[in-house]
């Protein structure tokens, strides 16, 4: 097996990251990256209304759109997750944001 493989498999146990099960219809994930902030709002059928970062400077904000999960830069992905720190963000779009350097949840709790 590569390092560089092996690394990541040896991280991926310790990230600190936002899992997708842990989140509900509602609640709000706010990343800031390297460069931008975005809004992730999660909706229903797994897609998510995302706003900021390059949505906005494209006028499309907010999208629905999926989320493939998170990479370290290359071609391995957690799909298991919406954020996790120092990680990039992959949209169903094959966008990927700069690294993520914070990330804060807003639970929804006024859903029935």
């Amino acid at each position: 097996m590569n390092f560089e493989l092996n690394n990541i498999i040896c991280q991926s146990d310790y990230l600190d990251e936002i899992k997708k099960d842990q989140l509900k219809t509602g609640d709000q994930v706010v990343l800031k990256t390297h460069n931008s902030i975005y809004t992730i709002k999660v909706d229903i059928d797994g897609t998510y209304l995302v706003s900021g970062g390059w949505f906005d400077y494209n006028n499309l904000s907010p999208l629905r759109i999926t989320i493939k999960g998170c990479t370290w830069g290359g071609s391995v992905i957690k799909t298991d997750i919406i954020a996790a720190r120092n990680l990039f963000l992959e949209f169903g779009n094959n966008l990927v944001t700069s690294r993520i350097k914070k990330i804060f949840i807003f639970h929804n709790y006024n859903q029935n």
